[in-house]
């Protein structure tokens, strides 16, 4: 299984605390598929900061414990012009932004499945393929 998982997904691993979190039950479902030695994880260029970023905001006490789990994902890092180039036609024409379609650009170039709880994207491109929303996610 090739995956790429976005932010709005990777974010509920670290905040299982927070009763108001949907799906994190799914959520550690996908983490557990990457667990699996033939899951290949995929991520755009700022996957990680952009994760570290939301939770240096809201729950610093957990972005040590975050850098290290999400370093030992060892996700395969995609930064090629390819896909800044699709990321950026998926933009324009979902009218979307760019740091969102990034992470469909790298499943779409790397045949792979974005995972994602972000509904309105998932709203967006679902018709375009490589996409699943975290709420229908299963192995």
């Amino acid at each position: 299984m090739r995956l790429v998982v976005d932010a709005s997904v990777a974010l509920k691993w670290f905040l299982r605390a927070n009763s108001d979190e949907q799906y994190l039950t799914h959520a550690e479902a996908v983490a557990a598929t990457i667990e699996r030695s033939e899951t290949e994880l995929f991520a755009p260029v700022h996957w990680m900061a952009e994760i570290i970023s939301v939770l240096a905001r809201i729950e610093p006490s957990v972005v040590d414990d975050a850098l290290l789990f999400l370093d030992d994902m060892r996700p395969a890092v995609i930064d090629s012009m390819p896909v800044l180039r699709r990321a950026a036609e998926l933009s324009i024409a979902l009218n979307h932004h760019l740091f969102d379609t990034l992470y469909h650009a790298v499943a779409l170039e790397e045949g792979a499945t974005l995972v994602t709880a972000d509904e309105t994207h998932f709203n967006k491109a679902k018709g375009l393929g490589s996409i699943v929303s975290l709420a229908d996610f299963s192995v």
